[in-house]
């Protein structure tokens, strides 16, 4: 049986999937990651991308901050790739209870997904530090200072370095991981914490990993090393 047979037999007898994904789900949209050679963290800059995507930053410097913002790290014409459809389509045939992503792209609601966790939070949501009042990403003047009708800032509902994940969503993540009987992993080398350690909480039958690279500080039943939208892509047949 290939892996791809081997993966759909999983899917078909599975009662309650979670997905756990990260960057390269996205990158196969065309969205760049972080710490490739071609990521923002190898590109050069007038500060250090860490720097100008910490809290601090945004507080001190908000106009340079949305200027990096808007040109690096928002994409309007990026769309879903076949792993964020085939992933609602799994939602849709309820073999999938929810999406867990470090990604702040919404590429999987845009696919159709309705059940995501955002554990790094989303670029739809925004609201003003002031009033708190909610702005969605259309609202945002691509240029100087996105202000609140108050007179406040207005802060893009990502979680920025120097700030602690939403203690809800962690629970969240946790509780759907922990509950699940088959766990797909995908595009995610497991590197960031705290998020990549929630995978501990697994206690199911299927621990499956679809990434380009290997990944060897977790235990899985079919490691799948190939781009994860072809991947999906082939699950359709």
């Amino acid at each position: 049986m290939n892996e791809i047979k081997e993966l759909k037999e999983i899917i078909k007898t599975s009662k309650k999937i979670i997905f756990f994904g990260g960057a390269g789900v996205s990158t196969e949209s065309g969205i760049p990651d972080f710490r490739s050679k071609d990521g923002l963290y190898n590109q050069k800059y007038d500060y250090n991308p860490e720097e100008i995507l910490s809290h601090s930053f945004f507080i001190e410097n908000p106009e340079y901050f949305y200027k990096f913002y808007f040109d690096k790290m928002i994409y309007d014409d990026i769309k879903p790739n076949e792993c964020h459809k085939y992933l609602a389509k799994l939602e849709n045939d309820k073999k999938l209870s929810c999406v867990i992503t470090q990604n702040i792209d919404n590429l999987h609601e845009r696919a159709g997904s309705k059940k995501v966790i955002h554990l790094h939070g989303e670029v739809a949501k925004n609201h003003c530090m002031s009033c708190n009042k909610f702005y969605s990403l259309d609202d945002l003047p691509r240029e100087g200072i996105p202000k609140c009708t108050c007179g406040g800032i207005i802060k893009p509902d990502v979680v920025l370095y120097e700030e602690p994940l939403d203690d809800e969503n962690v629970i969240r993540a946790i509780k759907e991981i922990s509950e699940c009987d088959t766990l797909i992993i995908g595009g995610t080398s497991l590197s960031v914490y705290p998020a990549a350690s929630y995978v501990n909480y697994f206690n199911g039958d299927n621990l499956i990993v679809i990434n380009r690279d290997i990944i060897r500080n977790v235990r899985a039943n079919l490691q799948i090393n190939a781009s994860i939208s072809e991947v999906f892509e082939q699950l359709k047949d």
